[in-house]
């Protein structure tokens, strides 16, 4: 028969496996929201489709999948039915939104179609030295289109200037940054009337950088964010955890998500930064595993229940459309979660 003590003994055992299994549970339950950002899986940046295009030609739908954004997909596509062709594929990088990041991964897949490729004139319609010491000071103009700012002293004397001229023109354009007008070129005390006029069909002007001055969040680090006003270091932390879970920010809107971001401080904050979608980190929902996507602060546990059992009874999706029709996200979910999701190799943009 046991003793008073042993049941004492056996009561508080029983109390303390009781306690420890219910700490377990809860701990289970909890994970993916306490989840520390060290134990995120990490997820490897994936790699667009890119093929060989004509920027003059290309598609709407060919350039998202080539990895450009919508807004800037469509703009590249006004700005060439408003008449404009690229004679050159460096004409590309002047598009506004296409980053130079963008235009150096796409630049060896350019191709400019023979029918649009910038042609040189022929040496009958050009004026030689002599003559054109004869008709004015200026002599020949260039046979192709050139980049203002980045010419040297050596081709500047090929198409007419001299010495000094060129020397000049270089320290003028290094002292503002850049020629981004006619007018700008015409203000250089170097530079007659006459020459502008001349150059003024080949000259490639320089666009001025709408992210000038501004930092971009998808690649700063902590001290680069500490400069952004409205920033503190509780903030900073944030922003690079919550950059972490998702990927990188495909706009800069999603700081606003963060809960220790206020209104009025988004409101400072996003007139001092932006951001490179193109440097965020895609998923491949039809072959990651569910490490890779689980802890997605845009995805449901639902979301992910739904994903592993009809991928692996429908073999995938091929749009972001299709998982709205399976029911696997709403319209609103979609729309957020969809700059991170690849369907095969193709990236996808929500439509």
């Amino acid at each position: 028969m046991l003793s008073k003590q042993h049941i004492r003994g056996i009561v508080y055992l029983a109390v303390i496996v009781l306690v420890v299994a219910l700490v377990a549970i809860f701990a289970t339950k909890r994970l993916p929201i306490t989840l520390k950002v060290a134990d995120t899986p990490k997820v490897e940046m994936a790699t667009d489709t890119l093929f060989r295009f004509d920027p003059n030609t290309v598609t709407y739908d060919e350039l998202c999948m080539l990895g450009v954004d919508k807004r800037t997909a469509v703009g590249i596509i006004k700005y060439r039915k408003a008449g404009k062709v690229f004679g050159i594929a460096e004409e590309f990088a002047l598009c506004y939104g296409v980053s130079d990041s963008l235009f150096q991964r796409l630049r060896p897949y350019i191709y400019i179609g023979e029918e649009f490729a910038t042609k040189p004139r022929p040496h009958s319609d050009t004026l030689s030295y002599g003559n054109a010491c004869k008709k004015s000071r200026f002599s020949p103009r260039p046979f192709e289109k050139f980049m203002i700012d980045t010419v040297g002293v050596e081709y500047l004397r090929r198409i007419g200037f001299s010495t000094r001229q060129a020397e000049a023109l270089i320290r003028y354009r290094e002292r503002g940054g850049g020629i981004f007008s006619m007018n700008e070129l015409r203000d250089c005390f170097a530079v007659s009337e006459e020459m502008a006029d001349s150059l003024s069909h080949f000259v490639i002007l320089s666009v001025r950088d709408p992210h000038e001055g501004l930092i971009e969040i998808n690649s700063a680090d902590s001290a680069t964010l500490r400069r952004v006003r409205g920033i503190g270091s509780v903030t900073v932390v944030a922003v690079m955890q919550y950059r972490k879970f998702l990927g990188g920010f495909a706009k800069k809107e999603q700081i606003s998500e963060l809960k220790c971001v206020t209104p009025e401080n988004f409101k400072q904050i996003s007139e001092q930064i932006y951001c490179d979608s193109c440097k965020i980190s895609k998923i491949d929902i039809n072959f990651a595993p569910a490490s890779e996507f689980q802890y997605h602060p845009y995805m449901t546990r639902r979301a992910v229940k739904l994903i592993l059992e009809k991928r692996e009874s429908k073999g995938g999706w091929s749009s972001i459309g299709e998982m709205i029709e399976d029911g696997i996200f709403s319209k609103e979910q979609a729309e957020s979660i969809a700059p991170y999701l690849l369907f095969g190799t193709t990236p996808q943009s929500f439509d």
